[in-house]
């Protein structure tokens, strides 16, 4: 099996299959050392294993990231039921920003939805896949399911068409309350790959690949999303939407973000995570 024509042969007919299972293994921690020695062990040829490794030591690259079309600089993006404007765009870290995405009304619609179901915020706990308080984190929270109203399955519609990016391929919407005080400190949204709990987390869906967070208010003072390393912050305006996507686990990426502590009043956001793959 392990000859140099039969290997060829297997790559070629299985290259998306194999791409797919070396694209999981490394998201999953796994090194390229031990990927190659794998292969090689299962009957792979050594050149045609490191090809489809190719030179990365690192997590994989995700075949297609979440994007919004923007060739021709376009003034306004068209999501079926209105036209969305775009308002700044960045490529390292890959930002954009966004507004109105919703109208004032839809806003006010969505926070008096969720209000009566706010928790205490948890976190993604990757040491074990589950959930935890964190302090960091000193918001309170809940999570809609994908279509629970027609709201919300239609800002879900007007994402998926805003980002070219499957609606299935998100997590449900999730709206969040800062009151003064409250806080999310720098965080990076994807899951870290060398974490015990993240092979369990990304069975469902794969990896985290883009992030879009909508304002459904402006508090008095404070509460900006910040991107330190790029020296960049986003002042909450009522409707307007920040988008930023990572196109690999890894801290290179640059996305790493937080929410400034709310000064005055309180702030509320709609947050929607995009998968890699089909999430239910």
């Amino acid at each position: 099996m392990n000859s140099h024509s039969t290997a060829q042969d297997h790559a070629a007919a299985a290259s998306p299959q194999l791409h797919d299972w070396i694209t999981q293994q490394r998201l999953l921690g796994v090194q390229d050392g031990p990927l190659l020695a794998a292969m090689v062990a299962a009957g792979w040829n050594e050149a045609v294993a490191r090809q489809a490794l190719g030179t990365s030591g690192g997590p994989a690259l995700v075949r297609g990231l979440p994007e919004p079309d923007l060739g021709g600089e376009p003034g306004m993006i068209d999501v079926g039921d209105r036209s969305v404007r775009v308002l700044m765009s960045m490529d390292a870290p890959r930002v954009v920003l966004f507004g109105p995405l919703l109208s004032e009304d839809e806003c006010a619609a969505l926070i008096a939805a969720a209000q009566p179901r706010l928790a205490r915020s948890l976190t993604v706990e990757t040491s074990s896949g589950g959930e935890e308080v964190n302090a960091d984190r000193t918001s309170d929270g809940m999570f809609f399911q994908r279509g629970e109203l027609p709201l919300v399955q239609q800002l879900e519609e007007r994402i998926a068409r805003l980002l070219n990016w499957p609606l299935e391929n998100g997590e449900g919407l999730q709206v969040l309350r800062y009151g003064p005080g409250a806080e999310y400190k720098p965080h990076h949204d994807y899951f870290d790959p060398h974490e015990p709990g993240t092979a369990s987390i990304v069975r469902r869906g794969g990896q985290r690949v883009g992030t879009l967070i909508i304002y459904l208010n402006e508090p008095a003072q404070g509460g900006a999303t910040i991107f330190p390393e790029a020296g960049l912050q986003v002042v909450p305006q009522r409707g307007h939407a920040v988008f930023f996507s990572y196109e690999r686990p890894d801290a290179a990426t640059r996305t790493l973000h937080g929410g400034a502590p709310v000064i005055r009043g309180e702030k509320w956001i709609a947050t929607k995570w995009l998968r890699q793959g089909r999430f239910d």
